[in-house]
């Protein structure tokens, strides 16, 4: 029989009908029964060889599934929400360096990891993001190969580099680390689950048979947060732990300022000299929000915890606070240093808990999918003795766009061992705020070839450049300038032009005569 509940008036004006949640409980376990029944129906097409690993991903993917139904609104009571207790986050600055006697050994507790999951079309580019040329023809991997070499020579070390590839990174990765082999850097890969993306409205998975390649539209990867089960199910988490290391540095391939810190290892390795009781088992590496990551997540004290807060899981109400430089001074790099054996605890305790994202996306058919993910940073709230360390903007160089390829490219920084450092000729410590219209910049090839050489830029607070414009060789560029070329039009900056805060607009052709 249906319990009738008393109707309460709602904002909304919408009737719901009686038994709503009842309803919903049914909705919600008949959406898990479909989901396993589908999935089920996917294992057999799978072959024998491979089905015990892929049921491992089904099942997982299957109770992400059942969380995401039962989470409902935001997941953070802002009313609850604590200020940072004094010792949360501590300076980068007052952390010491470590005898360089005792750096050998220190090392040897290191495992450096690198997500390499993602592509880099969003630059114009095919394969892994991390095979696109940044500097000096180097790529994002031959960099991170070069500082890691360059710290196993410096200290006679071995520090390992594993790679967390995706179905979509995989292979290609294989076939370009085969040039790494006569070097000093001992590398192992992963991948991370590949999981089914789902119809919008139906909740079930769009693709009918477990061939990804003929099909690679419908399956995804789950966002960095799959970090912690797939390494562990490849293994190498416990081979790492027996060989007696004991924390794994972890960042995004693709930000250029995530170097091995000798300082932070240090904390990690002696707490005790450095003023903390005990070895936190989760650091997350923050640091100064400016306008430009004001939707970047943040640190929280929550239900007595350090934990990340995301702009997705802020109330609508709230977003202008979370934004807020004032309220939330920080915000999270993506670099962290997370100790080996708490996260085989946890994975063993079953406590490892990450808040879902649900990603909307609309696939080339022009069906709407969602695909459900986690991040790495989330899990923080999982660890023993969490601690954000406030570090320098230079531990922060991503490059998602071509603004930011401009950037490191340029010469404000210098190339030394794979690392890029800012040059002391700059005389203020941020870099400049580079805004280049997508219509003509967005792709690396199309970037490319607008500029003959990259502009002299150490003098340079903003640029912003909007349509078919070209830069000669030799350009400088100083204080603010804005170069706007509108529809039809083209500016060609010519070899050698110094634009000191100035507007260009209009139409400047250079031809050859």
């Amino acid at each position: 029989m249906l319990q009738v509940e008393e109707k309460k008036p709602l904002k909304s004006h919408q009737r719901v009908p009686s038994g709503s949640r009842e309803f919903k409980e049914l909705t919600k376990r008949d959406a898990q029964v479909q989901l396993i029944h589908e999935l089920e129906k996917l294992l057999q097409t799978v072959p024998e060889e491979r089905r015990t690993n892929v049921k491992g991903e089904f099942d997982r993917f299957s109770e992400l599934f059942g969380r995401f139904l039962q989470e409902e609104g935001p997941s953070v009571d802002w009313e609850r929400l604590e200020k940072l207790p004094e010792d949360a986050v501590r300076e980068y600055s007052t952390l010491p360096g470590p005898p360089t006697e005792m750096v050998k050994e220190m090392l040897s507790g290191l495992v450096v990891v690198k997500l390499n999951g993602g592509l880099g079309t969003s630059m114009g580019c095919r394969g892994p993001k991390s095979v696109i040329p940044v500097r000096s023809d180097l790529t994002f991997l031959d960099l991170t190969v070069q500082q890691i070499e360059h710290l196993n020579k410096t200290y006679d070390a071995n520090v390992p580099l594993v790679l967390m590839n995706s179905f979509n990174t995989d292979e290609d990765t294989a076939r370009i680390i085969r040039k790494y082999s006569g070097l000093q850097v001992e590398i192992h890969t992963f991948n991370q689950s590949c999981f089914p993306r789902l119809n919008r409205d139906s909740l079930l998975p769009i693709t009918k048979d477990c061939n990804v390649e003929a099909d690679i539209e419908a399956w995804y990867p789950p966002g960095h947060g799959d970090f912690y089960e797939s390494f562990q199910n490849s293994g190498l988490l416990r081979k790492f732990i027996e060989q007696g290391r004991k924390y794994c540095f972890i960042s995004n391939i693709d930000n250029l300022g995530a170097t091995v810190d000798l300082s932070i290892l240090n904390l990690l390795m002696n707490p005790s000299e450095n003023g903390h009781k005990a070895a936190s088992e989760f650091v997350m590496e923050v640091t100064d929000k400016t306008r430009a990551d004001v939707k970047g997540g943040t640190l929280i004290n929550y239900e007595n915890k350090l934990r990340l807060l995301e702009i997705a899981q802020v109330p609508k109400e709230h977003i202008d606070d979370f934004k807020s430089v004032k309220t939330f001074k920080f915000f999270n790099t993506n670099n962290l240093w997370v100790k080996l054996d708490a996260i085989e605890r946890v994975l063993r305790h079953g406590t490892l808990n990450m808040e879902i994202i649900v990603n909307k996306k609309t696939v080339p058919n022009g069906l709407n999918v969602i695909q459900l993910e986690t991040a790495v940073g989330a899990a923080m709230k999982s660890f023993e003795g969490g601690l954000g360390i406030n570090v320098p903007r230079s531990r922060f160089l991503p490059v998602k766009k071509t603004s930011d390829l401009m950037l490191v490219m340029s010469n404000l920084y210098s190339l030394t061992n794979g690392s890029l450092v800012m040059s002391p000729q700059r005389m203020f410590p941020t870099t400049p705020l580079v805004k280049l219209g997508d219509n003509h910049f967005a792709k690396v090839k199309e970037f490319n070839n607008r500029f003959a050489t990259i502009p002299d830029m150490m003098e340079l607070d903003h640029l912003t450049v909007s349509g078919d414009v070209t830069f000669g060789r030799g350009v400088s560029l100083k204080g603010t300038v804005i170069i706007i070329a509108n529809h039809g039009d083209r500016i060609d900056i010519p070899s050698g032009a110094l634009l000191e805060n100035k507007i260009v607009s209009g139409n400047l052709r250079i031809l050859d005569h």
